[in-house]
């Protein structure tokens, strides 16, 4: 490369950086002055910025509560044998769906059956007696009453003794009864309709009677969800409702829907239909249940759920979308446009998702615009229009800066000075090197 090109583009690197400093200090100049007029974070080139925003009106939302929740069944029975003896034999498919009164499990029943054998036997016995005392008192009776020939302690004495056996007799029944009744628990039987559990012993174990814990039976249709409100939760919302900000639904029966763990839902709803008045010391919750139709069985006992309650209502409130609540050190807040045209933070009250949207149960008043969109680039006192701030193409607000050289260009300045110091400084290596070789 000759000496003649490396000045050259010496030349043109010194007018670039040139032109870059005078762009940064027009830059800079029209960022100071916008921040000086603005009292805030200006939009692009010192412009008002370009926001979206939505006019608030108070109106009434349905008021929707969320818990977690766990799934029992709407009746689960522990089964025990009432009598003593060997399990002989299970009679169910464990975990299968069994009736009321079905056979669950069969004991060994030989000893009942002698027992009942023998019972009856002793009422026979009993009603022989009875009927023969009964014959001697009615045989006693007319010669006690004709002419004394039977004494007063006599006749006594058999009508006594017809009482005291006609009383055995009934003891012999009741005996009797016992023992069929025995008999008949040597088979353990299902005492309501559900789903039959795991069988706790296997065949050939002693069961001792109820001690021993057969297996359980739930009820799965319908079911109870059992969930905690807590109780900063039910003191909030019965200042609401004292206030009039909220209404309960009839007999607070709140309508109850399921959400599953993969975000589904139920396609069944239930009714709340207790709520206790203690609150639990350990968790800080008052406990609360639903019942909910579960004919398919998808709810299963201890699964965990969420239950979403409606039918109570939100009165003068605001709803403002998710982008639009901001938060800080302070708590959440919303940007507004004020009289000014300006962002101004303004803190509010937060209440409850209500579909997309936040709602505000206090700060906000009808007529507020709150701004939704273009927040990022906002702080207080910034100055802000509703849609375009500048229209493309226009003209910066910064000093006008000319245009740079393109690089390469052919056309070079025309101070006589600047052409004649190129060539006497090409023509001096031409002379040195001519006086090098004389």
């Amino acid at each position: 490369m000759s000496h003649r090109t490396r000045l050259n583009n010496d030349k043109n690197t010194h007018r670039v950086l040139t032109w870059s400093g005078l762009m940064l200090a027009a830059a800079l100049a029209g960022c100071g002055k916008g921040a000086e007029q603005g009292g805030g974070m200006p939009g692009m080139f010192g412009g008002p910025a370009a926001v979206s925003a939505l006019t608030m009106e108070a109106t009434s939302v349905p008021l929707v509560l969320e818990y977690p929740a766990q799934v029992a069944g709407s009746r689960e029975v522990e089964v025990r044998a009432r009598v003593s003896g060997i399990l002989l034999k299970r009679n169910y498919v464990e975990g299968e769906r069994v009736k009321a009164g079905q056979t669950l499990f069969t004991l060994d029943d030989a000893g009942y059956a002698a027992a009942l054998d023998r019972a009856a036997a002793d009422l026979a016995a009993a009603e022989a007696r009875l009927t023969q005392a009964s014959r001697e008192a009615v045989r006693l009776k007319p010669l006690f009453n004709a002419d004394g020939a039977v004494s007063q302690k006599e006749y006594d004495d058999a009508v006594s003794n017809q009482s005291i056996l006609a009383a055995d007799v009934m003891a012999a029944k009741a005996r009797l009864k016992q023992a069929r009744l025995d008999m008949e628990r040597t088979r353990v039987e299902a005492p309501i309709a559900g789903i039959a559990g795991r069988a706790m012993p296997s065949e050939g174990t002693l069961i001792t009677g109820p001690e021993v814990l057969l297996t359980r039976v739930t009820q799965l249709d319908p079911v109870h969800l059992i969930f905690g409100i807590p109780d900063n939760d039910r003191l909030t919302l019965r200042q609401a409702v004292e206030t009039g900000h909220v209404t309960w639904p009839g007999r607070g029966r709140f309508k109850v829907s399921v959400l599953f763990a993969d975000g589904s839902e139920s396609p069944k709803q239930g009714v709340v239909d207790f709520t206790d008045v203690r609150v639990n010391p350990e968790t800080g919750t008052s406990e609360a249940r639903a019942e909910l139709a579960n004919p398919n069985g998808v709810l299963q006992t201890g699964q965990f759920v969420r239950v979403r309650l409606s039918g109570a209502v939100r009165k003068a409130v605001f709803t403002v979308p998710q982008r639009a609540l901001q938060e800080g050190p302070q708590g959440k807040f919303v940007y507004i446009i004020n009289a000014e045209n300006k962002a101004e933070i303004r803190p509010v009250q937060v209440g409850e998702w209500n579909g997309k949207d936040w709602v505000i149960t206090g700060g906000l008043k009808n007529g507020d615009q709150v701004i939704v969109d273009g927040t990022i680039k906002l702080g207080p006192g910034a100055p802000v229009q509703i849609g375009g701030a500048q229209p493309p193409g226009a003209a910066p607000t910064g000093p006008a800066v000319a245009a740079p050289p393109q690089e390469g260009s052919a056309k070079e300045p025309t101070d006589a000075s600047q052409q004649a110091q190129p060539q006497s400084e090409s023509a001096a290596p031409g002379a040195g090197d001519s006086g090098q070789k004389r």
